[in-house]
């Protein structure tokens, strides 16, 4: 499969904005206007769409824009029982480049979910997205799930340890139920898969760490810890003969951000441990460091530079565009690199502040420095 896939050069991340006919639906099924039958019929074609448009573009490998998913973390709140509303999100994240007239920073908050109880499989959500993306979609596709580590802020003292006595513990148990899910995709044909994390950044940006961890982490040690649960799903994909893609991005949430900060701190290890074929890294502002970390990246693997930003209409320039391939050349073959956005268009339902129009002509971007550098 790797070698199947290593000439993908122009890759999306996996999100796109939701046509308004999708939030229709989605808001009359939330209020009981209409059953979940025809929530699904509208999905049906927003996908189909989404699918027509990706391959007219000339995308190497196309997603279901996660059109049926509330957020990026669908698979966790939408996939398993076992998961309560608090009062309060465990971790208050603040949020930066908020655009004027944009939301709230109450209004970026993730919901208000812990775990109360043990996980179990509920709804089959990404075995549903990837039978029709399987019957439906014209060239190879993937199917996005969150890193496991990406529970571990639902872990609430006085509630969770009633069922779970560490949040290591649980994230364990969230590795191996997503092990299930793998195994089950692989076996309906699956063929390519994305981890999406946001756990890295977390090891990067000094105030964010402080809120998630608490002051005086061992970051070598937290580090070591993601990158083996996250090797416990992609080890599980490979051996089954999957493509994986790890994505990393700085927060992505109404055209705002949560973290800043290079890649150098965690690149040693994890551009050479980690157990993924494709790495999508995000590179499209001075947040993210320098192309130089680059250098750690272990022999085989694909590189997506990130260099299209989802969260401003702002076109870049293909220039500038050819010019940072080139750059990041120096460090990782070009015959191993690729370009994408940073991140998806909407990992959450409103989606970034850009309109349809301008997420074409950014995807239309992407493909044609593709073209331009690859052929």
């Amino acid at each position: 499969m790797v070698l199947e896939t290593a000439s993908v050069r122009a890759e999306p991340v996996g999100s796109l904005l939701r046509p308004s006919e999708l939030l229709q639906a989605r808001a009359a099924h939330r209020e009981g206007r209409i059953p979940l039958e025809r929530l699904r019929e509208a999905e049906d074609r927003a996908i189909l769409e989404a699918l027509r448009l990706q391959h007219e573009l000339g995308l190497g490998v196309l997603t279901d824009g996660e059109f049926r998913r509330e957020s990026w973390l669908s698979p966790f709140w939408d996939s398993l029982d076992g998961l309560s509303l608090a009062g309060r999100p465990t971790v208050w994240i603040e949020w930066h480049g908020i655009p004027e007239g944009g939301p709230s920073q109450d209004e970026l908050q993730l919901a208000p979910v812990v775990v109360g109880d043990r996980l179990r499989r509920r709804v089959p959500l990404l075995r549903i997205e990837a039978a029709f993306l399987l019957e439906h979609a014209p060239v190879r596709f993937k199917v996005t799930m969150p890193s496991p580590t990406m529970t571990a802020t639902l872990y609430l003292p006085g509630l969770t340890d009633r069922v779970y006595a560490t949040p290591a513990d649980m994230v364990r148990e969230v590795a191996a139920l997503q092990v299930e899910d793998v195994e089950e995709l692989a076996d309906l044909g699956v063929d390519w898969i994305q981890v999406d994390s946001l756990r890295y950044l977390s090891l990067l940006d000094e105030r964010l760490r402080q809120r998630i961890h608490g002051p005086g982490a061992d970051t070598g040690r937290l580090l070591e810890e993601t990158i083996a649960l996250d090797n416990l799903v992609i080890g599980a994909a490979r051996r089954r003969g999957l493509t994986v893609g790890l994505h990393l991005c700085r927060g992505n949430n109404r055209s705002a951000w949560m973290a800043s900060g290079g890649y150098e701190p965690i690149a040693e290890r994890l551009f050479s441990e980690i157990l993924a074929d494709r790495l999508l890294l995000e590179y499209d502002s001075e947040r993210a460091g320098s192309l130089e970390p680059l250098r750690f990246v272990a022999p085989g693997k694909t590189v997506v530079l990130g260099l299209v930003s989802t969260k401003t209409p702002v076109l870049e320039s293909p220039d500038d565009l050819c010019r940072r391939i080139d750059e990041a050349s120096r460090y990782v073959p070009v015959e191993n690199l690729a370009i994408g956005p940073q991140c998806g268009f909407a990992s959450t339902l409103l989606g970034n502040l850009i309109t349809a129009d301008d997420q074409r002509r950014k995807l239309e971007l992407v493909v044609d420095t593709a073209r331009r550098v690859w052929g």
